[in-house]
């Protein structure tokens, strides 16, 4: 890892992977992307890490498969050791504005973290606070309103669009689901 000091740092940061431990002894690491296509995040430079208030900048030496995951190696890290304090499960983290534009009514998963969710007899579920990919489907991980004295703390709900998501409205940071407010 790059330790010198960093002027420039992200304006609008994005979390496109986090590091795992240390894989053999010459410095390579495991890295877990949150990408669609996993490899697309050597796609996107620099990256930047923050560790202990202070960022950094990772220059990607090379990568490769290891079974089913991703190891990779970086510039200046060349012992199991030195990955281990410097980059054991840190959040790799590049500028938001290097992801592709999108067309009309697309958006990205970043986009929705925040947004209230509402049910048809207009009942405010929460917020969004993460998405999970489950294989099938991806799930909105909704943080309730602690106000409301509501027994549950967070709901899942399933992003099955027509059935379940109703309406996105990001403008109005809004999206309308087919939900029940006791699910």
């Amino acid at each position: 890892m790059n330790k010198k000091l960093i002027k420039n740092i992200p304006s609008n940061p994005l979390i496109i992977a986090i590091t795992g431990s240390a894989y053999g002894v010459h410095g390579w690491i495991r890295v877990f992307p949150f990408t669609e296509n996993p490899i697309s995040i050597f796609d996107y430079q620099p990256w930047f890490v923050k560790k202990t208030h202070q960022w950094g900048i990772l220059i990607l030496e090379k990568w490769q498969y290891h079974h089913q995951n991703i190891i990779m190696k970086v510039e200046g890290i060349n012992d199991r050791n030195t990955a281990i304090e410097q980059l054991n499960y840190c959040q790799i983290i590049i500028e938001a504005n290097q992801l592709p534009k999108l067309k009309e009514g697309e958006y990205y998963w970043k986009d929705l973290i925040g947004c209230q969710v509402i049910n048809l007899n207009n009942n405010i579920l929460g917020k969004v606070n993460s998405i999970m990919a489950t294989g099938s489907n991806d799930v909105l991980v909704i943080k309730v309103n602690e106000k409301k004295k509501q027994k549950q703390t967070e709901r899942l709900i399933p992003f099955l669009y027509q059935k379940v998501i109703k309406e996105i409205n990001l403008p109005n940071r809004t999206i309308y689901v087919d939900w029940e407010i006791e699910f």
